[in-house]
């Protein structure tokens, strides 16, 4: 274990690196991390690596999500009928509904997407390119309605946000998040070029499109 996961949030996941020497692996223990066309297990494996891990991270974004406005409103509520609280306050009220809102349409592009997923895996077949860029815009998309969210609770949470807990850690966690691959500016662009019709005839190699 080299010990070098030494980061402002996401601190819990330890993905540290890690050397192995002198180990043999047996080829029948062993995955191409691009293929997709399991030696064993059931539909969801036709995935792939990366898509499996892309479920895992939206998961993670939608969790994190719901927990962040639901501790604003654990926070709002006890400070309810106090002079100068956010409790009382129009604007609060507003900018809460739009979070909880962004929020909610976030979460169900990507339900719709992967229940999508799973209706096509579950017929035998694999995902097609449109799928495959829905996948990943729904990932990209969560992440950044998040780190949003996160920006609203932390200006909303006073200093209860400020101190060390658990509305900190969320919002530490939520812009670590944005600065994985999959939710970086690039990425957004490819889906985007998918999407508009200008990537015809490719097809997706982890992170890009090409021919």
């Amino acid at each position: 274990m080299l010990g070098n996961w030494d980061v402002l949030g996401l601190r819990a996941t330890g993905s540290i690196d890690y050397s192995i020497d002198g180990a043999f692996v047996p080829e029948s223990q062993t995955h191409v991390f691009a293929q997709n066309e399991p030696l064993r297990g059931g539909a969801i494996y036709r995935l792939g690596v990366l898509d499996q891990a892309l479920i895992c991270h939206s998961a993670w974004a939608l969790g994190v999500g719901r927990r962040l406005l639901d501790e604003l409103i654990r926070y709002a509520g006890a400070r309810a009928g106090r002079p100068g609280q956010i409790a009382g306050s129009d604007a609060f009220h507003a900018d809460f509904a739009r979070a909880e809102a962004t929020f909610r349409a976030a979460k169900a592009l990507v339900h719709a997407t992967w229940d999508d997923t799973e209706h096509t895996l579950d017929s035998g077949r694999t995902l097609d390119v449109r799928q495959e860029t829905m996948v990943r815009l729904a990932l990209n998309h969560v992440t950044s309605t998040v780190a949003e969210v996160a920006r609203f609770v932390y200006a909303s949470g006073g200093t209860s946000a400020l101190r060390d807990g658990l509305i900190q850690r969320l919002f530490r966690d939520a812009h670590a998040g944005t600065a994985h691959i999959t939710s970086g500016p690039q990425l957004l662009r490819e889906c985007g070029r998918e999407l508009a019709g200008l990537a015809p005839d490719e097809s997706w190699t982890l992170f890009a499109l090409g021919p």
